[in-house]
């Protein structure tokens, strides 16, 4: 499995559905992109200047919402993922 470094986290993507419109199927670029996920994998932490460690405020299997323009997605074994800074995620769906 992936393990993110310093203050990244690993989400997996909620999918959007399909959307239509009457007999229409919008295409994917006319869709919003999705901003909620699950988180798959946490790293340790951001290091400030004195050097203690600051733990992301989420855990592995929190649900989030994260910012719409955030992170790098990422391809491993035949899964994709996305990975972002803690600070790009939200909130917690509770």
């Amino acid at each position: 499995m992936l393990k993110p470094l310093g203050d990244r986290v690993i989400l997996e993507v909620q999918k959007e559905e399909e959307m239509k419109v009457g007999s229409l199927v919008l295409a994917s670029n006319a869709k919003d992109k999705p901003t909620q996920g699950t988180v798959v994998a946490v790293g340790e932490g951001r290091t400030l200047d004195n050097g203690t460690k600051v733990a992301p405020s989420v855990k592995k299997g929190d649900k989030v919402i994260f910012d719409k323009y955030a992170g790098t997605n990422v391809k491993y074994e035949d899964q994709e993922y996305l990975v972002v800074r803690a600070n790009d995620i939200m909130a917690i769906i509770e």
